[in-house]
């Protein structure tokens, strides 16, 4: 008895299966051309549309699309009133067609929620779903810092902290790009960082438990214009980013003391980043390939969900 789950965001297409313990994600990163910074919505949603059918190929090839029980689907980034993004829709509407096809339920989440279903299932602590925790939620769109509490099947997340601005992977990923690196440049930048050879300890302000990275940016370009070496440069960006959310982390931990932190998003695999918080509360991260975006996470709370609903 398995589940399906698709998650269509603005970088990565994916699909994967659960059966109540093991699961199996598929996924593409989108394609933006060398240069560019990111992708428009309807570049996105047409990338998507194409490469869905792929990855649910390759799992029907491999026997894993037999006896669904249900189908679920990301449909927005926030689980809140108006958080909306085009390229959501590939995987809903495939998503609902699939589930009426099969005359099996269909269940929306936000892709938030994935991330930290991805990263609790991945961890081996899918017990954290079901008590309030911290978490990061790092990505290329996002730097939050929430306080996380169950409600029925799923969770709900507040934002308690984390940039007024840029995100972190935006920081990341523009410094790369800037030194004529691939976007997305979180692997290349991370690979880099252990080729310093020059500290720069570069200080963000924290105001109660946000930040803002757009000066850092300025920086960076600074760095770049006088000649830095590039890893140098890539040093100094990721310490900045580290620096702060360890410092927030410390101070969120102050006001909720012993809650578990769950982190979660691409930037959170970023090795420098993980060993400080690892180190300073025995932070719980999600396996690399489960960092990034993927479709585990929706087909955890897909199962989750139908098996509240005793359709399991």
């Amino acid at each position: 008895m398995t589940v399906l789950g698709l998650d269509t965001s603005n970088y990565t297409t994916s699909a994967a299966v659960y059966d109540g313990r093991k699961g199996r994600n598929v996924s593409r990163l989108l394609e933006v051309r060398p240069g560019e910074r990111g992708l428009r919505q309807s570049d996105a949603l047409f990338q998507h549309v194409k490469r869905l059918p792929e990855l649910l190929e390759q799992l029907a090839a491999g026997d894993m699309l037999s006896g669904l029980l249900a189908v679920g689907a990301s449909t927005r980034p926030r689980a809140v009133e108006g958080s909306y993004m085009p390229c959501f829709l590939a995987g809903e509407s495939q998503g609902r067609g699939i589930a009426a096809a099969l005359g099996v339920p269909f269940y929306t989440h936000s892709h938030q929620q994935g991330h930290l279903a991805a990263a609790a299932w991945s961890a081996g602590r899918l017990d954290l779903l079901d008590a309030p925790f911290l978490a990061w939620h790092l990505s290329g769109g996002t730097t939050e810092l929430l306080l996380v509490r169950p409600e029925g099947w799923t969770v709900t997340a507040e934002i308690i902290g984390g940039t007024s601005d840029l995100s972190a992977g935006q920081l990341i990923d523009r410094t790369g790009v800037l030194l004529g690196l691939q976007f997305p440049a979180g692997k290349a930048m991370d690979e880099l960082y252990i080729q310093a050879d020059a500290c720069y300890e570069p200080r963000v302000k924290l105001n109660d438990l946000t930040f803002s990275l757009s000066g850092m940016e300025n920086q960076v370009k600074a760095l770049i214009e006088e000649g830095e070496k590039p890893a140098n440069v890539a040093r100094f960006a990721i310490d900045a980013i580290s620096n702060v959310v360890w410092r927030a982390t410390q101070e969120a931990q102050r006001r909720c003391p012993g809650w578990p932190v769950l982190c979660s998003g691409g930037v959170a695999s970023n090795s420098r980043l993980r060993v400080g918080l690892e180190h300073l509360c025995g932070a719980i991260f999600a396996e690399p390939q489960y960092s990034t975006d993927n479709a585990i996470g929706a087909a955890v709370l897909t199962w989750r969900a139908a098996q509240a609903e005793e359709i399991l």
